[in-house]
């Protein structure tokens, strides 16, 4: 699954929020991407989120694990969809998320990264891997600053 953060408009939440079902989401999604003209506000972590979630939680993909805010960066968060993943922020929780963000450094992460023990896990776990998470979290959290910024919500989609 490939992931994406939009950090969207207000009349983009609201559109998002009032979806009742899976095809008006998946409407309303293809729409989102189809359309999207700002790619400050977007960001494409490729497979990364995978290992992204992963540090920053319990080294599962557990949207509930870990603790709020690092949880919200990618999985925690509003679950809008049960076919795949469509996780909503307010922009209230991006500014969270945002200021959780700063202070990890790639030490830090690193050892997160080092600790996932989770056999469900993709990723080789060797140093190429790592680099790859750590370049796709810089854009993650560049990304949540440019959010804050423009005072958005935040969509995560994996699919």
């Amino acid at each position: 699954m490939l992931g994406v953060h939009f950090a969207i408009a207000p009349e983009q939440e609201r559109a998002l929020l009032v979806a009742v079902d899976e095809d008006e989401l998946g409407d309303f999604l293809e729409e989102l991407e189809e359309s999207w003209a700002d790619d400050s506000l977007k960001v494409d972590t490729d497979k990364a989120w995978d290992a992204i979630h992963r540090c920053l939680t319990d080294g599962s993909l557990d949207p509930d694990a870990g603790d709020y805010p690092l949880n919200h960066a990618v999985l925690g968060g509003r679950h809008l969809s049960e076919d795949y993943y469509v996780v909503y922020l307010t922009a209230a929780q991006t500014r969270d998320v945002s200021e959780a963000l700063q202070p990890i450094d790639q030490g830090w992460l690193r050892r997160r990264f080092d600790a996932i023990d989770d056999p469900d896990y993709i990723g080789a776990g060797d140093d190429e891997d790592f680099d790859y998470t750590w370049t796709n979290f810089v854009d993650v959290r560049q990304f949540f600053e440019r959010a804050v910024a423009a005072e958005r919500a935040v969509l995560f989609t994996a699919t």
